[in-house]
């Protein structure tokens, strides 16, 4: 997993200005920081040889999605989408970034103060730095079970990206890798499979690509929509949306996971289980390399999905 310490000198937004990173501080007594109120966002760029263009994946939805979530908490945005993107493809330049990068949007209640009763002081930043791999294996993942359960929607909305929400993940993170696995699976409340502890799962399974529904406390996740629409529409395969027992999971064909950060990533082993044979499935890379294709630009019909940074139009009259 990505651990290297950002450059303290990287440009970000913060309150509505380009500031160096070493330079966006918040207070101790941040509201956000006491009682986990944030929402925040991740969005992937793709660095492109062939056109020499930094292209961000979907960057209009995950704004759109960005503002969304911060209803849930009642913090405001004052940009829309459009301009949100703008503002990222400008922190690409002035950054000179010509590689992979993630994007982190965040916002917060901003209250210095001790008082779980929240206000209207709202905080907003975007965070661009050069990213590979989420996992350092990415030929083949082992996950397991956790005892840990996901959120359910009526505690903390899972689909919300709420900053409070991910202690959840961190815990049966912990928990996975402790008990000699790269990754954690969710099961819910009521036993069925939910997602990984920061991305989304999906199943192979006598030639049916399975992934949970929404109302399994998952997040709504983008590239899980993307990949089942590549899956439909160039695939061929049929999707399925449908609660997963656990017990399927050893006894599955293929399994992987799949978000923003992770991309698609391969699961090899459940519960020091093979998955399969114990191989990357056939399925399994045919949707890796399709997802690779599409975010570079490569497949003609999914181009709309993609932001360009340097063929793009600059940004005019952002301080």
């Amino acid at each position: 997993m990505e651990t290297k310490s950002p450059n303290p000198n990287t440009i970000v937004w913060f309150q509505n200005r380009f500031i160096r990173l070493a330079e966006a501080n918040v207070n101790i007594l941040t509201h956000a920081l006491h009682y986990g109120t944030g929402v925040f966002e991740g969005v992937r760029g793709y660095y492109d040889d062939g056109s020499r263009d930094l292209l961000l994946f979907r960057a209009p939805d995950h704004f759109e999605r960005w503002k969304r979530n911060c209803g849930i908490l009642r913090i405001s945005i004052p940009h829309s989408p459009s301009e949100l993107c703008e503002i990222t493809a400008e922190l690409c330049r002035r950054n000179a970034f010509k590689s992979n990068i993630y994007v982190r949007p965040l916002a917060y209640k901003a209250s210095a103060r001790i008082g779980v009763a929240p206000d209207d002081n709202d905080a907003h930043a975007i965070v661009v730095l050069p990213f590979g791999h989420y996992f350092e294996k990415v030929k083949g993942l082992r996950a397991g079970v956790v005892s840990w359960r996901r959120i359910d929607d009526t505690m903390i909305p899972g689909r919300g990206k709420l900053t409070g929400a991910y202690v959840n993940s961190v815990l049966a993170g912990d928990e996975a890798r402790r008990n000699g696995h790269d990754e954690a699976i969710f099961l819910t409340q009521d036993g069925h499979v939910a997602e990984g502890a920061a991305c989304n799962l999906f199943m192979v399974r006598s030639g049916k690509l399975v992934t949970p529904p929404i109302t399994d406390n998952i997040l709504e996740g983008l590239t899980r929509a993307s990949i089942m629409e590549l899956a439909e529409k160039e695939l061929k395969l049929q999707v399925v949306e449908r609660s997963i027992d656990r017990s399927e999971l050893y006894v599955c064909d293929e399994l992987f996971f799949a978000g923003t950060a992770v991309e698609v990533a391969p699961i090899t082993s459940v519960d020091h289980r093979p998955v399969g044979d114990g191989q990357i499935g056939r399925v399994t890379e045919q949707v890796r390399a399709l997802f690779v294709e599409a975010t570079r630009g490569h497949v003609p019909a999914y181009r709309e999905w993609l932001w360009p940074v340097y063929q793009g139009t600059p940004v005019a009259n952002i301080a």
